[in-house]
């Protein structure tokens, strides 16, 4: 493993913070954004954000991909999602922090190197966790700046993207 698990954690509440410092940039106005009929609004993004984190860590730590569980946990966590306002999907997020310390603090080192099968491919449980998780955080608060930014937000630069934080 790359990354301790203390490292790993501490990235994915790196992520979280960044996220959340971007989602109080977004106009209420905005929600309804979407770059072109086929994508995701804003809201649904956000929407979306609140979910594929904690069911993919679940699942990893779970060490099995139940396809028929996962496809039923996906459907059901989706359709709570969607009734999520941007208050609630802030609390959401902040929610995941806590949830992601206390899933994540439990696995041992070993546990991480386990390999598990996911989507037709082997690897070990950490580097689900690093691909199918941080990475994804990672992906995604992009794809938020840049809605954000072809929302208006013409203030916001890397550092917002990078640090989560403000250009002073």
């Amino acid at each position: 493993m790359v990354l301790t698990k203390d490292e790993l954690i501490d990235e994915l509440l790196h992520e979280l913070r960044i996220l959340l410092h971007l989602v109080s940039k977004v106009d209420p106005a905005k929600l309804d954004y979407r770059p072109t009929p086929t994508q995701r609004s804003l809201l649904e993004l956000l929407q979306y954000l609140t979910i594929f984190g904690p069911i993919h860590v679940r699942t990893i730590k779970a060490g099995v991909l139940d396809m028929d569980v996962w496809r039923d946990t996906w459907r059901t966590e989706q359709a709570a999602a969607k009734r999520r306002n941007l208050e609630q999907v802030k609390d959401a997020l902040n929610a995941q922090s806590a949830l992601f310390v206390e899933l994540l603090g439990s696995v041992s080192d070993a546990d991480l190197r386990n390999e598990m099968e996911m989507f037709g491919n082997k690897a070990s449980r950490g580097s689900w966790l690093v691909w199918m998780v941080l990475c994804h955080y990672v992906a995604y608060r992009m794809q938020l700046f840049l809605y954000l930014k072809a929302c208006g937000r013409e203030e916001l630069s890397t550092v917002n993207l990078w640090a989560g934080v403000d250009m002073v």
